[in-house]
C-alpha cells in the first residue's frame, strides 16, 4: 500500500520566501493540511524524516544553498519520495526554469502573483493524479501475487501427480520439503552459510523445493516405473529428468528477478551434481553448485533411501546415515552433511 494516502492530503510548500508560504497556506489551508519548509536542506530533511510523506510539493525554484532543481534530482534518486509530484514555484515570464523544471521531472509549475482558482485546481489535479496511481499500483501489485500464488499451486500439484504417477504416496513431496526446512534452520547456526540463505531468502527455497523432480513427467513410464536395475541406455533417459524439469522452469521465467522460480530452476537441474563434479547434468563440482541443490541432495537422496521404491526395499535410518556420511566430501557437501548429523534424531521422527 501506498506510504502517502490520507483522508486529508498533505501539500509540502518549500520556499525562503516567508510571505510566499503564508500566501499558499491560506490558499489551501481549508482543503489541505500544509507542511512548510524554508530552504531546500529543511524540505529535503523533512521528506526523508517524516513517517507521512506529503502527497504534493510546491517547489520554489530559487533559494540559496539548495535550489529547487537539487530538491528535485534529490527526490528522483528515492523509491518512494520520485512517487510524490512536484509542482514549482515559479515567477512570471520565467519560460526557460519551467522548461528545464518540467524536463527534470516536475509535474507542473504555478507563477507568482499567484492566482487562488490556479493553485487549488492544480493541486487538487496532481492529488488526485496520485492517488489513482497508486490505486492503480495496488491492482497491479494484487494481480502479480494473485499471478504468483497460482504459479506455486500449478506447479506443487505437478510435482504431487508426478508422485502419484511414480506409484508413491504423495509423501516424498510433503517429507522433502519438511527436511530441508529442518537442514536449513540447522545451516543457519553455521558461519560459513547464514549470510548465503539469508541472501538468497531461503523461505522461498524451501517452498521450491518439491518442484526437484518435475522433469520426470517428461521419462517414459516403463522406465520410470521398472522394478528391476536399469539399463546403462535407460539410465542416461532417467539422468534428463534434471535438464526437462529446469526446461519447465525456464519457460515460466519472464524475467531473472522471480526468486521462487529461480531457486526451483536451480534445484531441477543441478540436485544430482555431486561434491567432487562427478555428477550430471554439468558435472559442476564444489561450491559452483547452486546451494539449494546441494542441500536438496542431501534431503533427496536420505528420503529415498529411508523409504520403499518398486525397485528396492526401505533402508533404516541408521543405513541411510551411514551411506550419507560414508559419501560426505564425495557426493555431498561436507558441511551439509555434518549439519544433518546434528540433527538426525529430527530427521528420524519425520521419516517414520
Amino acid at each position: 500500500m501506498s506510504d502517502y494516502t490520507t483522508d486529508k492530503a498533505t501539500i509540502l510548500v518549500v520556499d525562503d520566501m516567508e510571505v510566499n508560504r503564508l500566501i499558499l497556506q491560506e490558499i489551501l489551508a481549508d482543503s489541505y493540511e500544509i507542511q512548510q519548509a524554508a530552504d531546500g536542506l529543511e524540505a529535503v530533511t523533512k521528506l526523508v524524516t517524516c513517517v507521512q510523506k506529503p502527497q504534493l510539493v510546491l517547489l520554489d525554484i530559487m533559494m540559496p544553498e539548495m535550489d529547487g532543481f537539487e530538491v528535485l534530482r534529490f527526490m528522483k534518486t528515492d523509491p518512494v519520495l520520485q512517487k510524490i509530484p512536484v509542482i514549482f514555484i515559479t515567477a512570471a515570464n520565467e519560460e526557460t526554469n519551467e522548461i528545464r523544471g518540467l524536463n527534470a521531472g516536475a509535474v507542473d509549475y504555478i507563477a507568482k502573483p499567484f492566482n487562488p482558482k490556479v493553485v487549488r485546481l492544480r493541486a487538487a489535479t496532481h492529488i488526485e493524479l496520485m492517488r489513482y496511481r497508486e490505486k492503480l499500483e495496488d491492482l497491479v501489485d494484487a494481480k502479480a501475487n494473485e499471478l504468483v500464488a497460482t504459479k506455486e499451486i500449478f506447479l506443487e500439484t505437478m510435482a504431487n501427480l508426478i508422485e502419484y504417477r511414480s506409484l508413491e504416496s504423495g509423501e516424498h513431496v510433503k517429507r522433502t520439503r519438511e527436511l530441508t526446512q529442518l537442514l536449513i534452520m540447522e545451516l543457519l547456526k553455521k558461519q560459513n552459510y547464514r549470510q548465503q540463505l539469508i541472501d538468497c531468502d531461503y523461505s522461498v527455497l524451501i517452498k521450491a523445493v518439491p518442484l526437484h523432480d518435475i522433469g520426470k513427467i517428461g521419462i517414459p513410464d516403463n522406465i520410470l516405473l521398472k522394478p528391476g536395475r536399469l539399463t546403462p541406455e535407460e539410465f542416461a533417459v532417467i539422468k534428463t529428468h534434471t535438464v526437462i524439469g529446469s526446461e519447465i522452469i525456464k519457460s515460466l521465467l519472464v524475467s531473472g528477478e522471480d526468486v521462487y522460480l529461480n531457486h526451483c530452476y536451480d534445484i531441477c537441474r543441478f540436485h544430482h551434481e555431486r561434491w567432487d563434479g562427478n555428477g550430471y547434468p554439468a558435472n559442476l563440482a564444489g561450491t559452483d553448485i547452486p546451494l539449494s541443490a546441494r542441500i536438496v541432495a542431501v534431503v533427496d537422496v536420505y528420503d529415498a533411501l529411508v523409504s520403499e521404491r518398486c525397485y528396492k526395499r526401505a533402508h533404516t535410518h541408521e543405513e541411510a546415515l551411514t551411506i550419507i556420511r560414508e559419501t560426505s566430501g564425495t557426493q555431498f557437501d561436507p558441511n551439509i552433511v555434518n549439519a544433518l548429523l546434528q540433527i538426525e534424531d529430527q530427521f528420524k521422527r519425520h521419516s517414520s
